[in-house]
């Protein structure tokens, strides 16, 4: 089985349906996988897997916002594997600097 390491950015309408399909109510503590990338960083994840593919999607509060707004009908414009199909909106916080 593959394996892939996910960040928003790359984000797929496909990825983003199966999270919300496996962690319907959001991911709490007992979901996150901690890992160190190749680089010694500290990662968090969740894991959504298909046929061929388990995924490691990194956790964050954008994520944690776009799977509480998730609405199927957004994404049918798009292909299941078009990353810029799920917004790269700024956060609250960002907004105010």
């Amino acid at each position: 089985m593959k394996r892939v390491i996910v960040d928003f950015k790359k984000l797929t309408p496909e990825v983003l349906k199966l999270l919300v399909e496996r962690y319907p109510d959001g991911y709490d503590e007992d979901d996150i996988i901690t890992f160190r990338n190749a680089s010694g960083q500290r990662i968090e994840a969740v894991d959504v897997s298909t046929a061929d593919t388990k995924y490691l999607v990194k956790i964050s509060e954008k994520l944690e916002i776009t799977m509480a707004n998730y609405d199927e009908e957004d994404y049918e414009a798009y292909e299941s594997d078009d990353p810029e199909a799920i917004p790269d909106f700024p956060l609250e916080d960002q907004e105010e600097e």
